[in-house]
């Protein structure tokens, strides 16, 4: 029982640190943008009325939301818009025209993930520097080099994996959550009646005599609540009962405790809206809190960056992107990876972000609008999970996520006032990355189409060699082919140049499933085709690490003896060749061909030893 209770300590006190960083440090720039819109008159009211709005939109998006109803909703104990995505289109595989709509929404809905994952570590290392403005106007300055040298260091030390600071991610932000509660305590006590804006009728009453307002200052409410995703998503990681618990236990009394200080803050003093949260913190404590923000933020940005590589694998595995070159970080930990190409785009992007918007205000402006969408999508297929996986009632489904689609749809519709001052940014690159899935996606089923139509039975082609076999080498050949029961281009050339045939011929492929994990005990299905030639499928999650050589020891004792040392692993290295006709637009055909040329091998990707892998070439016309 003691261990079981330190474990979920540990656990709790993780969640802190991971998933809970990202919404944590939104308390640096959100009063700020309400207030400082001049959308809203400095009256004691008001005040009450935005307080209340603030605790209602963690109440009801992260509490009642996400806390209560969409932790539920778990693929294997995993969680984030891929494994709901996954959940959903197979709930209703059934209605084929209903599962591709719900597939093209959830990869949009991934798609906006690297979006927010720009303007995420833009926004929040940005506006913990510009607390150094709060101390001398002379920093003012230095604030954008400084943050950019700071977000370059969290992107070259990636490649170090988290395992050694990781475990100072959790103490690290309780401290912060602790220091932001005693900071909201300390103009509390001051100001007391602030404590009534807890009651929802000073949001109700504020709303209903300012329509307008309301709707226009939702777009900066929002930011209170970004981060509400990673509790999802990390749902594998940590568990839904530490989740919970440091949400309600630590995280909601923290945030609501420093958002009412701001608000007493200025209703004492209205000219602190330039930075509310800095300014209300005391001289001899202004420097310590500026580092331990940059702390803070630069955490909410590492478990985003972690987050970019674990939801790249996974759309990798489902085929909406080629293969990236893959470093795992950790030799206890799997999931602890690093993708080069996705870790210096992310920089380039977020670079870019900084160096355009120039402030945490601004880029305030470009914030929302992926998050916002992001939540209304999870919302969608929360619907359909439940309906249809779940089978609860139709009245009991749309009164359960309709509530929350109504919300999540105000939210989006108040961000979108702001796309041209700035929203514009993350829903492009949404769209490019979503153009380059889809575009990888349709190009590798034309590619898979058209060796499909010129390829040979496997069945009927070994019949034939066997009647006058060639000469027959000592060891095991492994052919990857896309489809079980076709002969692999790998094998015609070898065949063609070399002349010969191992003594024991693996023809092997690899199929990535719509679930998180597939256990050892279904790794393989095995088909023997006599000869000593098999037929061999071997079955992946998108979260499981592919490792052919290992999956293809579980041959052993079921009539197939491998030799890890005279085992040679022949691929095909297609070449793709864009051609006129019924296939795509030529300029996707064209992107689809440089995409497949810098895809990163199979072999690495399949974790093949690098000294028994042979590739054989050939071109393909889409």
């Amino acid at each position: 029982m003691a261990t079981s209770q330190t474990s979920l300590r540990a656990l709790t006190l993780g969640a802190i640190g991971v998933v809970y960083g990202d919404i944590g440090t939104s308390v640096l720039y959100a009063v700020k943008e309400v207030f400082g819109s001049g959308h809203v008159p400095f009256t004691h009211d008001n005040v009450l009325g935005i307080l209340s709005i603030f605790f209602w939109t963690l109440t009801v998006i992260i509490s009642l939301k996400y806390v209560s109803l969409v932790l539920r909703a778990d693929n294997n104990g995993e969680g984030g818009l891929v494994a709901m995505l996954a959940l959903a289109s197979q709930s209703v595989k059934d209605k084929p025209a209903l599962r591709k709509g719900l597939l093209l929404v959830g990869i949009f809905g991934t798609c906006l993930f690297y979006g927010d994952g720009v303007i995420t570590p833009a926004i929040s290392v940005l506006s913990a520097v510009e607390g150094l403005e709060v101390v001398s106007p002379a920093f003012k300055k230095a604030v954008i080099p400084l943050t950019l040298v700071i977000l370059f260091g969290l992107f070259a030390v990636q490649k170090r994996g988290t395992a050694d600071i990781g475990r100072f991610f959790g103490p690290i932000t309780l401290m912060w959550f602790a220091a932001i509660a005693v900071l909201g305590v300390s103009h509390i006590v001051h100001t007391p009646e602030v404590l009534w804006a807890l009651s929802p009728h000073y949001a109700l009453g504020f709303m209903w005599a300012n329509p307008g307002t309301t709707f226009i200052i939702l777009g900066a409410v929002v930011l209170c609540v970004t981060g509400g995703e990673a509790l999802y998503a990390d749902m594998g990681h940590f568990g839904k009962k530490p989740i919970r618990l440091a949400w309600f236990c630590v995280v909601m009394p923290a945030l609501t405790l420093n958002y009412f200080g701001q608000g007493a803050l200025l209703l004492a003093n209205p000219a602190a809206v330039k930075n509310p949260f800095f300014m209300m913190t005391p001289g001899w404590a202004l420097l310590p809190l500026v580092g331990l923000a940059t702390l803070a933020t630069v955490i909410a940005s590492q478990a985003l960056i972690t987050g970019a590589f674990s939801v790249t694998k996974q759309v990798i595995q489902l085929g909406y992107l080629p293969r990236f070159q893959i470093w795992h970080t950790s030799v206890k930990e799997t999931g602890q990876i690093f993708m080069p190409f996705v870790n210096w785009g992310l920089f380039v992007a977020i670079v870019l972000a900084v160096m355009l918007f120039k402030s945490s205000s601004n880029l305030a402006a470009a914030y929302g609008i992926a998050v916002t969408l992001d939540m209304l999508i999870t919302t969608v297929l929360t619907f359909f999970v439940i309906r249809y996986a779940w089978r609860y009632p139709l009245a009991l489904c749309l009164g359960a996520t309709g509530t929350f689609f109504l919300v999540d749809l105000a939210f989006f519709t108040s961000n979108l006032i702001k796309l041209v001052d700035g929203g514009w940014f993350p829903l492009l690159i949404a769209g490019g990355v979503f153009t380059l899935m889809l575009t990888w996606k349709d190009g590798r089923r034309l590619m898979n189409a058209k060796l499909k139509a010129e390829a040979i039975d496997l069945n009927s082609f070994l019949e034939a060699v066997f009647i006058s076999p060639p000469v027959r080498v000592a060891g095991t050949a492994v052919f990857l082919t896309a489809e079980p029961g076709t002969v692999p281009n790998a094998m015609l050339h070898n065949l063609k140049h070399n002349k010969v045939l191992h003594d024991i011929n693996l023809f092997v492929t690899v199929r990535n499933h719509e679930v998180p994990w597939i256990g050892m005990d279904k790794r393989l299905s095995i088909e023997s085709l006599g000869h000593d030639c098999w037929q061999v499928v071997v079955n992946y999650g998108f979260k499981n690490d592919p490792d052919l050589p290992k999956a293809l020891q579980q041959m052993k004792g079921r009539g197939c003896e491998l030799d890890a040392m005279t085992t040679s692993y022949f691929l095909s290295r297609d070449s793709v060749v864009p051609t006129l006709g019924s296939g795509m637009a030529q300029w996707r055909e064209k992107l689809f061909a440089q995409m497949h040329l810098n895809a990163s091998g199979a072999a690495d990707f399949l974790n093949l030893p690098s000294n028994s892998v042979v590739e054989l070439g050939s071109k393909i016309e889409i």
